[in-house]
């Protein structure tokens, strides 16, 4: 059974930071893509940030360059997003997301993370 946790969301202030864990089971997990993805309400589903498998290379939304950061440790089949210098429009439920051979895909069930003094 494939199981995608997320944990470390929360209430922070303007300017803050937050680190996000995606702790993964069932899968073997160094194949797989890694991403972050957010939805605030009323909106759609917005790729954050990518890691490929074996921490290749890693791709960022232009809204999160030089604020956030996507890192993997495959050992602990873990991936992280660290997001710093947070603004009220960073408010959203990131998701975990595994992907690999165009038909493996799996999601976690989300954090809340809340921007906001």
């Amino acid at each position: 059974q494939v199981q995608l946790v997320e944990s470390g969301g929360g209430l922070v202030q303007p300017g803050g930071s937050l680190r996000l864990s995606c702790a993964a089971s069932g899968i073997t997990f160094s194949v797989y893509d890694m991403s972050w993805y957010r939805q605030a309400p009323g909106k759609e589903r917005e790729l954050v940030a990518k890691i490929t498998s074996f921490g290749v290379s890693t791709n960022y939304a232009d809204s999160v360059k030089d604020r956030f950061t996507i890192s993997r440790d495959d050992a602990k089949n873990t991936v992280y997003l660290q997001m710093n210098s947070l603004k009220p429009e960073d408010t959203a439920v990131y998701y975990c997301n595994a992907y690999a051979n165009l038909a493996w895909n799996y999601w976690g069930q989300g954090t809340q993370v809340t921007v906001s003094s």
